[in-house]
């Protein structure tokens, strides 16, 4: 049986209709339509009243599109806050995870001294070790420091990442060597080179890794929770957790309010970013 038709429409012109294409973009529409339910179902609650939240079985479809939810939210908590605490964090631990992982994922990629390959696998080995595990320790320095409820408690424990690290790494490796020979020969040093050609061929992969660092700070919640005590220097997640907490019963359509206003921020960038994210993914990893 042919898997490729061809029909002609108007004026002649020839059409190829090609049945494993179409199939394939079949699956996928519906893998990508089940994925994205619960964010779909998030934001269908969040317009609902109340009492049709509730209603079982559930409604497709809201009657009246209400922003009700939304307001109540933002009343109850103050999100605004809580935006502008997770956008500082999130910023400042996304810059230093660049910096910082960039920076050693040259030293390891392009430098040579003795030891690197053992001092890379044993960077890598702290991935394996659970974040609980360091919870206390870090507690008590952080506890030691003075610096409990303060933006440096959330920022600083959190400036470097193995596994971005890693990545860039990976994707210095694949970076003509000719190039830094070129520079070297023009007198430029290790900190020119890093700085005037590295960096740039690597904006892919930088931006890769600043998604990557974004996204996972601004959805952390256990250490925001423990080193965090005022109203004033809560996160997102910690406010979605005391919207929750301030009402005796659970309120769903203001919870999802809550959740979509999270989501906003982190959806905006990803789309932004998409092309770069895809390309940093496709060509880090390589080569070893």
């Amino acid at each position: 049986m042919p898997s490729v038709f061809k029909s002609y429409g108007p004026r002649g012109r020839e059409y190829a209709f090609n049945l494993k294409q179409t199939f394939m973009t079949v699956i996928l529409i519906g893998l990508g339509l089940v994925i994205s339910f619960p964010f779909l179902w998030m934001v269908r609650t969040s317009v609902m009243l109340e009492t049709e939240a509730l209603i079982f079985p559930p409604i497709w479809f809201p009657s009246k599109f209400s922003l009700a939810s939304y307001l109540g939210a933002v009343r109850i908590q103050p999100f605004a806050r809580y935006i502008y605490n997770s956008m500082v964090v999130s910023i400042a631990i996304m810059g230093g995870q660049v910096l910082t992982a960039s920076m050693a994922a040259y030293a390891f990629a392009r430098l040579r001294f003795p030891g690197r390959d053992k001092l890379f696998l044993v960077y890598l080995g702290t991935m394996m070790i659970p974040s609980q595990v360091t919870l206390v320790p870090s507690f008590v320095l952080i506890s030691w420091l003075g610096w409990i409820d303060t933006y440096f408690a959330l920022v600083v424990p959190s400036l470097t990442s193995a596994y971005l690290t890693f990545l860039m790494r990976q994707f210095f490796l694949n970076i003509p060597k000719d190039l830094e020979d070129a520079a070297r020969i023009d007198g430029a040093g290790y900190l020119r080179i890093f700085a005037t050609i590295i960096l740039p061929l690597a904006k892919s992969a930088l931006l890769t890794c600043a998604l990557l660092s974004f996204m996972g700070s601004w959805t952390s919640f256990l250490w925001p929770m423990i080193v965090t005590r005022s109203t004033s220097m809560r996160t997102v997640p910690l406010g979605l957790v005391a919207l929750q907490a301030q009402q005796s019963y659970i309120n769903f359509p203001q919870l999802m309010a809550g959740s979509v206003m999270a989501l906003v921020p982190i959806i905006v960038l990803f789309l932004s970013f998409q092309r770069h994210y895809m390309q940093g993914i496709a060509t880090s990893g390589l080569k070893g």
